[in-house]
């Protein structure tokens, strides 16, 4: 028995403030609207971070 929903709508993808860990060997990054510091360090490694616009999928 298969159990379609049907076809999905694309999430719409908008340019989203984050912050970028600045370490080589850390993919790390988080949205700027979840972080509550001004200046966090990278949750993964305790690197600082900059700040980047990246198209991500939009948060409702």
């Amino acid at each position: 028995m298969s159990f379609s929903r049907g076809p999905k709508e694309p999430v719409p993808e908008v340019d989203t403030k984050v912050w970028s860990c600045t370490s080589d060997d850390c993919q790390g990054w988080m949205r700027e609207s979840y972080s509550f510091e001004e200046e966090p360090k990278c949750p993964l490694c305790e690197s600082s971070m900059i700040q980047e616009v990246r198209v991500l999928p939009e948060l409702k």
